[in-house]
């Protein structure tokens, strides 16, 4: 049976059954993809918490029918999607939030590149975080998860619930429109 089958990560042999190695595992990954929905840290933290609080509570329902990996980010994004949602935080949500890009020196931090190098990958990750925060709802959400979290297009259809013809749909759209208002040349 393969690992995507038996709910087990093709890169680990952790299981459902071994919740807290789950957790390890999986908690940054969950909450990079809230922070980069939400670009609120607090929610994000609350979030992620409640994924995997929901994750815990189902584990004896997890069917197996999909990788962990995937079922755990099919309920983050039911999550993030029910947050927005919410109208009582409706004001918050208006209020300026910190930019996902402030700490961006864990990444962008290479000896060999100079300060204007850096200082312009900065301008231009922004630029798409900016372009990326425009985006309708599901074209947002398919974009994060191909590009922030780097999942297959059958893993975004499984995490989102959407057709895999759905899911390539948005991301045209979604890159199109990052594109453009990049002013990048298609």
């Amino acid at each position: 049976m393969s690992p995507l089958m038996t709910g087990i990560s093709e890169n680990t042999a952790v299981g459902i059954e071994d919740f807290d190695a789950v957790l390890r595992l999986y908690r940054l990954k969950i909450f990079r993809f809230i922070l980069a929905s939400l670009r609120d840290t607090d929610a994000a933290e609350t979030l992620t918490q409640d994924c995997f609080f929901k994750a815990y509570q189902a584990r004896e329902r997890f069917r197996r029918e999909c990788s962990l990996d995937t079922w755990l980010m099919q309920i983050a994004v039911n999550l993030v999607r029910d947050y927005g949602r919410n109208r009582r935080l409706q004001f918050w949500k208006r209020r300026i939030a910190p930019h996902p890009t402030d700490n961006m020196q864990d990444w962008l931090s290479d000896p060999q590149r100079s300060p204007e190098v850096k200082a312009l990958l900065k301008q231009e990750v922004a630029a798409v975080w900016d372009a990326a925060r425009s985006l309708p709802e599901r074209q947002r959400t398919v974009f994060l998860l191909r590009f922030v979290e780097d999942m297959e297009l059958q893993e975004i259809a499984a995490a989102t619930g959407l057709k895999v013809g759905t899911v390539k749909a948005h991301l045209f759209r979604a890159l199109h429109a990052v594109r453009e208002r990049m002013g990048v040349s298609q």
